[in-house]
């Protein structure tokens, strides 16, 4: 930075004079410094600018501030920015050729070398914007050899362009780059005279994350040389890249000047980072290093994501091509410009004798010296041992990167960059006066051109050529278009560039990026590689960050019971429903098992059995008391009620049967309430049976008339009566909370079985039904107990005090076990409470009557009964 700012401070003053005196004042011109000779010039009505990185790599030189410095020195000659030059060269006498863009206006073109240097692309855009004189100072305007150019094509690196831009642009010259893409030059406020015909790096970017998307790459590691350009493409990269969750194993940015301890450094985190895939921000000439010292610790496993700055970039494939073979990257549109082959093939040993540049370069490539080598910079020792060049030599018997017209991607952009000027120059000269932008309708000065007014119609200007229509955004940014390129080993193991996919920006978000997969050859082999921190976690697991490393590197942890996860690396397991339960996986919730007592398992068959057989049995007693009804012992115990009572209990045997089977709202609210209603019937002729017994004892009293009261019909009206009130109760229980079917899992909720079983809805009012039973129940017992020592063969009081003692252990029994319970065993608690408590009402009431009836018939006479 240093040598910028020296040199900056340098040219402000020439820069000030020669463009104040050229643009605005034509009395003298003054050249200030060493005449730079190396260069192409063309005259022509408007000349056109152009840096081109024909070098790369200055030797650093050390200057004593006694002597004058030397010329710079570099240490490669690019091939590829010389046709770059030639393809300037070719569009500016093809258009100069055309009578439909700019008739009566002729382009020129003064074109220099930058070196890839800040300092020397700053010194020698200044001299094309200046104009050069004739050799010696103080000439006039008029007399000066190469004209200013208004406007300048360049430069191909970011860094540099942003270093000419920020010397050129407070005179508004335009800077139109073909291959500068960082997205920092698409801040208008700060480089406002900047457009380029290449595509921001900011589309770039999107389109490498995606890919890494595509391809399930979470783990990569991104590098970068030491530039603007791989700094901003870094910083955008990391920032896209959290949106897909695709995190940097490491970053690491290494220097332009590569130490053996630097790049040992480097190629040290490629070889012990776990990160397979490796994204690389650079041009191809900063890879040398790297690439050689992956070779010598045998760091051969890497899959390489190229930048658009090296994608289609051939000159590293010789050396390495076993590391690079699968290359992917993303590279810039290409097209075919006629005649552009032919005209690039025009260079012979004699023109090449008159050009610094292509002398340089038909050395280089045929390794033979011209008139007075000028190589020896570059190749030291060697180039003197070189034999003389002959003449005889032919581009067209060897290949070079300078007459490869295969791969026009960045030389298309330069030639759509002096097609852009053009068509603004066009533009310009069909202005009719007084209809102009400018200010009071003037038009925009053809001679000279001012740079302002014609960084005005670039940014109006779009066009075609060659079939594609080419237009910009606000920032001077054109539409992007990448192919997305493969190296592969052809047969005769050079360098294939295989298109096996594209990403157009103009294309809805989910269909901008397309990938023909089958066609990629990979590094190593033929599947896709992994470059994961963790492997993906599989359906019925879920990812679990490791403390303090990304978010990539988690641990896989199965989903808990009740949850699944049925997408690969779920960050949350999901809760099945309340009605389903995970499969075995835990990949998909299933329906649960349902579980209730039915008719078909061994316990219901065994309930509905004896609720059956007590029904039977009741029936079985009845109709034995309706043959016997006119015997003494049937007689003696109050037949009508006792009628009453067994179809009473046979109704409390089948009411049984509703607690078996799938539960349904309907069901419910028949069982508890018929439950309660059948019980209390039977308890509300007992507690009459028992009234009655005790109070015709009392009747036998001298003067005591209390039958009268407890007559036929008052008997069956007071079980009418308590049983209306049961009624009462469960009317108020169904209107306001009645029972319903539920699904539920209780402690079993962690299980496969969903229980289907009815609520009760109010517990009050299941409680005040029981509670009911339970009252009729204990005022039956009392009375039967106080009756129990009456005299008379058929008091039956006895047998009442025995079915209640039954009746209330099986029920006191029943509420501990009953809330305990949970699902069928509940149900079947209930069923036997009341199997149970109905057999023992049936057996110790009806049992001693029908043997004393069936078994001895001796016994069933009036004389017997009145002992």
């Amino acid at each position: 930075m240093a040598r910028l700012y020296l040199t900056l401070l340098a040219f402000w003053t020439l820069l000030y004079i020669g463009v104040q005196s050229q643009f605005k004042s034509r009395d003298t011109c003054i050249y200030q410094g060493d005449e730079d000779t190396y260069s192409f010039y063309e005259g022509g009505d408007v000349v056109l600018g152009g840096i081109f990185p024909l070098h790369s790599s200055t030797i650093p030189l050390v200057s004593t501030f006694t002597n004058k410095p030397t010329l710079i020195k570099y240490k490669f000659f690019t091939p590829r920015a010389l046709r770059w030059m030639q393809t300037m060269i070719f569009a500016v006498r093809e258009i100069n050729q055309r009578q439909d863009i700019l008739p009566n206006l002729s382009l020129g073109y003064h074109i220099r070398d930058s070196g890839d240097d800040i300092p020397v692309s700053v010194k020698r855009s200044l001299l094309l914007v200046n104009g050069q004189p004739e050799k010696g100072s103080g000439r006039s305007c008029d007399d000066i050899q190469k004209q200013p150019s208004p406007v300048i094509i360049g430069e191909a690196s970011s860094g540099v362009s942003m270093a000419v831009l920020r010397t050129l642009g407070s005179f508004k010259i335009p800077l139109v780059s073909y291959f500068a893409s960082c997205s920092c030059l698409s801040n208008k406020r700060e480089f406002p005279t900047f457009m380029r015909t290449m595509p921001s790096d900011l589309f770039q970017i999107k389109a490498l994350v995606k890919l890494v998307h595509y391809f399930q790459w979470t783990w990569v590691g991104v590098i970068g040389v030491e530039s603007d350009y791989a700094r901003f493409a870094i910083q955008l990269f990391l920032k896209e890249s959290e949106k897909f969750h695709i995190c940097p194993a490491y970053v690491h940015i290494y220097p332009v000047a590569l130490t053996q301890d630097a790049v040992e450094e480097l190629v040290n985190i490629l070889k012990y980072s776990s990160a397979t895939v490796i994204i690389n921000f650079s041009v191809d000439s900063y890879l040398h290093g790297v690439l050689k010292e992956c070779r010598r610790q045998n760091v051969t496993h890497l899959q390489w994501i190229a930048s658009e700055a090296w994608a289609t970039s051939k000159v590293l494939w010789d050396d390495f091509g076993d590391l690079l073979k699968g290359t992917l990257g993303f590279a810039i549109r290409r097209a075919d410009i006629p005649y552009l082959g032919s005209y690039l093939g025009r260079v012979s040993a004699s023109v090449a004798q008159t050009s610094h540049f292509f002398s340089e370069f038909w050395e280089e490539t045929f390794r033979c010296r011209l008139n007075g080598s000028l190589n020896t910079h570059l190749h030291g020792e060697e180039a003197l041992n070189w034999p003389p060049c002959n003449g005889s030599e032919s581009l067209d018997n060897v290949y070079t990167l300078y007459s490869d017209v295969s791969q026009l991607r960045v030389s298309y952009n330069v030639y759509k960059a002096v097609y852009l000027i053009a068509h603004a120059l066009h533009n310009m000269s069909k202005c009719e006066p007084g209809k102009g932008p400018f200010q009071n309708g003037t038009c925009g000065s053809l001679n000279p051109v001012l740079p302002w007014q014609i960084l005005y119609y670039l940014k109006q200007t779009h066009f075609t050529t060659l079939g594609e229509e080419v237009q910009f955004d606000d920032n001077g940014d054109p539409i992007a278009s990448y192919d997305l390129m493969n190296w592969q080993r052809g047969s005769d193991r050079s360098l294939q560039l295989v298109r096996v996919g594209f990403y157009d920006a103009s294309l809805e978000d989910d269909k901008d990026l397309v990938i023909d997969e089958p066609v990629i050859m990979w590094h190593r082999r033929e599947k896709v590689p992994e470059s994961l921190c963790s492997q993906s976690c599989l359906p019925g697991s879920r990812k679990a960050r490791q403390k303090g490393k990304p978010l990539c590197c988690f641990d896989c942890i199965p989903c808990a019971e009740g949850e699944i996860s049925n997408q690969t690396d779920s960050i949350d397991c999901l809760t099945c429903s309340k009605q389903t339960w995970p499969n075995q996986a835990q990949d998909q919730c299933i329906p649960r098992t349902l579980e209730f007592l039915s008719f078909q398992e061994p316990l219901g068959i065994i309930l509905w059995a004896f609720s059956a057989f007590g029904a039977c049995a009741a029936v079985a007693v009845l109709v034995v008391f309706i043959l016997y009804r006119k015997t003494p012992v049937i007689r003696g115990n109050n037949m009508e009620l006792s009628f009453l009572l067994l179809m009473f209990l046979c109704a409390c045997f089948l009411i049984g049967l509703t607690f078996l089977g799938k539960p349904s709202d309907w069901l419910c609210r028949i069982r508890y309430p018929a439950f309660a209603i059948s019980f209390t019937l039977c308890i509300s002729c007992i507690l009459a049976k028992t009234v009655v017994v005790l109070m015709a004892f009392r009747a036998t009293l001298p003067g005591s008339n209390v039958m009268k009261w407890f007559g036929p019909a008052k008997q069956r009206l007071s079980v009418i009566l308590c049983t209306f009130v049961q009624a009462l109760i469960c009317f108020i229980w169904l209107t306001t909370n009645p029972p319903v079917a539920s699904y539920n899992t209780y402690n079993k909720f962690m299980s496969a079985t969903m229980i289907v079983e009815c609520t009760v809805g109010s517990e009050i009012g299941f409680w005040c039904v029981l509670g009911y039973i339970g009252f009729l129940s204990s005022l039956c017992f009392l009375l039967a107990f106080l009756a129990r020592k009456l005299p008379d063969n058929f008091n039956e009081a006895k047998f009442i005090t025995f079915s209640m003692l039954i009746f209330f252990a099986v029920w006191i029994t029943f509420i501990p076990v009953y809330v305990s319970s949970r699902g069928k065993y509940m149900v079947a608690v209930h069923v036997f409470a009341i199997l149970a408590s109905a057999f023992g009402l049936l057996l110790c009431i009806f049992a001693p009557k029908c043997y004393i009836v069936l078994l001895k018939p001796e016994r069933n006479d009036k004389k017997c009964m009145m002992k």
